[in-house]
């Protein structure tokens, strides 16, 4: 049983992790072993991610001090954990659903994204989007291809001079 210096003390961690926040994701983890819950923090901590675990009201009051709306953890299902993410905005849904596709005791509840709320559906779909250094990669392709296909243009123009000369040199 938590004491109500330390409930608040949760509460207020919480507020400014909330704060530090690009996304977060909700998820029901009953009856996920520990071992199994070790093995998902540890993959969050990869991605600059955590969770954190707490009662719904408090989840709900932390919530609600940091000014985010539209939230209700108290009207989830289960057991609500708070996967957290502080550098990627993709990276809990990611990893999230990656977990739940593993153990089907993590279910995805839904999300924040830009302080609203968003559904499991847009979670899943924020998931399975390419991860931000490969949206970078494929900017700078696409930024790179007229410059490279300007090179391939005027290099074909010495290609072709260069076998012209070889045929005459026959």
């Amino acid at each position: 049983m938590q004491t109500r210096k330390q409930k608040e003390t949760l509460v207020g961690e919480m507020v400014e992790k909330i704060k530090k926040m690009k996304s977060a994701v909700f998820a029901d983890y009953s009856g996920l072993s520990v071992a199994k819950m070790t093995e998902l923090r540890a993959k969050l901590r990869k991605e600059k991610a955590e969770m954190k675990v707490a009662k719904k009201t408090l989840i709900d009051l932390a919530l609600k001090e940091s000014g985010q709306k539209g939230t209700d953890p108290k009207k989830m299902a289960g057991q609500v954990a708070m996967v957290i993410g502080y550098e990627d905005e993709v990276a809990p849904a990611k990893v999230s659903y990656a977990f739940s596709r593993i153990d089907e005791h993590f279910k995805i509840l839904g999300g924040i994204l830009e302080n609203k709320f968003i559904d499991r559906e847009t979670v899943i779909s924020l998931a399975k989007l390419p991860g931000k250094q490969e949206m970078l990669g494929r900017v700078v392709g696409t930024i790179a291809a007229p410059m490279s296909g300007m090179l391939n243009v005027l290099q074909g123009n010495l290609r072709n001079l260069v076998c012209v000369l070889g045929q005459i040199k026959k």
